[in-house]
């Protein structure tokens, strides 16, 4: 999945002050999906995971994060539904006040399970999908999963849910822009999200493979211009620029620690999704300390907040409350050192990193070759015990 609220249109930045406020809760139900997506993050070392937070302890989770605050919480995973005890979560916390989000693949998710979800006061759902083009869509999840998602898509607006149509951008399926928003057009979706692809674990393994040219990114932007103009507020585009053709870094999660707090499946807590490839970094557990402290008071939130950490040359950039230096996930799986500078930021002494991505993206014989598909057995795991 795309990092939740990290998303940049094409028009503005959205930046938001939490006033030390987790206003962002994303609960990882579990890292379990029966989807083999060659862009995905979650381990496939379940085993390592199994140990799941129970019904209790993620009632517990949702108590403390909302006397701490936070409104927008996101039950995601992994695929979420495969949980069973999904609809007495949403439940709680509508119980509890939140505005709630499902953020699935829709692998699990049924009518009846919608109409019930509905009932218990599920506000929002994003559902994922890969291309408006069926053999695509299943080859880029490793499953014929194409026709469910379609009509789950139509299903949940005949409900009247709010849709946010989550898209992750590709080489494979970005010259299909245009189709994919008349797609989205026809089944009446509120929001769609062209997420470009973060660049993380599996997807840096495939990197050469899915990352777009800059001429299928300049054309799918024109598209989307062409439809803003033309209809308006009917449906909100979200294009989330990629950061490999950018001269800055994006504010990643509005700074680290700042507005958003994850909880992992087996109840460590982390400042993003991706956090955890960071490997030098102790991640605290909400069944061994309280919440607020953690948000508060461990080193590990602590570690990137403000800028006293930063090195130059963003220590004395004037645009360092701006972008916050960047994203550490990046910048440690770049350059091993998640203190430096996002190598994205073209004042980064090792921008060169970026430039020499492109270049291989855009290798002719790269471009030929297969992706990845993440599974077990597919490739050697050292390499993604290195970036994990």
């Amino acid at each position: 999945m795309p990092k939740d609220g990290s998303e940049i249109s094409l028009d503005k930045e959205l930046s938001l002050d939490g006033s030390g406020i987790p206003m962002w809760l994303t609960c990882e139900l579990t890292y379990r999906c029966p989807l083999n997506c060659p862009w995905c993050s979650n381990p496939l070392d379940f085993d390592k995971y199994k140990n799941e937070l129970t019904t209790e302890e993620w009632k517990q989770v949702l108590r403390d994060g909302r006397s701490m605050g936070a409104l927008q919480l996101g039950f995601t995973g992994g695929e979420p539904a495969l949980r069973d005890d999904l609809e007495e979560l949403v439940a709680y916390a509508e119980e509890l006040g939140y505005y709630t989000n499902l953020i699935t693949s829709g692998i699990g998710v049924t009518k009846e399970r919608l109409i019930e979800l509905k009932k218990l006061g599920l506000k929002q759902i994003q559902l994922s999908i890969q291309s408006s083009n069926r053999d695509i869509s299943d080859l880029l999840v490793g499953m014929e999963a194409y026709e469910h998602k379609l009509q789950l898509a139509h299903e949940i607006k005949a409900l009247d849910f709010p849709l946010v149509l989550n898209i992750p951008v590709c080489r494979q399926n970005i010259e299909q822009t245009e189709d994919m928003l008349c797609m989205a057009e026809e089944i009446g979706v509120d929001y769609i999200e062209f997420a470009n692809l973060q660049y993380y674990n599996w997807a840096l393994l495939n990197r050469a493979e899915l990352l777009p040219t800059l001429e299928q990114l300049e054309r799918a932007e024109d598209i989307v211009k062409r439809h803003r103009e033309r209809d308006g507020n009917k449906m909100t585009i979200y294009f989330v620029i990629p950061d490999y053709y950018a001269d800055r870094p994006k504010a990643c999660m509005n700074g680290w620690g700042a507005i958003h707090l994850t909880i992992a499946p087996d109840g460590a807590a982390l400042p993003c999704q991706e956090a955890r490839v960071i490997q030098d970094l102790d991640f605290p557990n909400v069944r061994e300390h309280p919440l607020k402290w953690i948000w508060h008071e461990s080193p590990t939130f602590r570690k990137f907040r403000g800028d006293d950490w930063m090195k130059e040359p963003c220590q004395s950039c004037d645009e360092r409350e701006k972008d916050f230096g960047g994203c550490r996930c990046q910048a440690f799986l770049l350059t091993g050192d998640a203190a430096n500078t996002d190598p994205v930021c073209s004042k980064s002494p090792l921008h060169q990193i970026i430039e020499a991505g492109v270049a291989e993206a855009h290798d002719p014989e790269r471009m030929q070759r297969p992706i990845v598909m993440r599974r077990k057995g597919s490739i050697n795991m050292n390499f993604l015990e290195t970036a994990e």
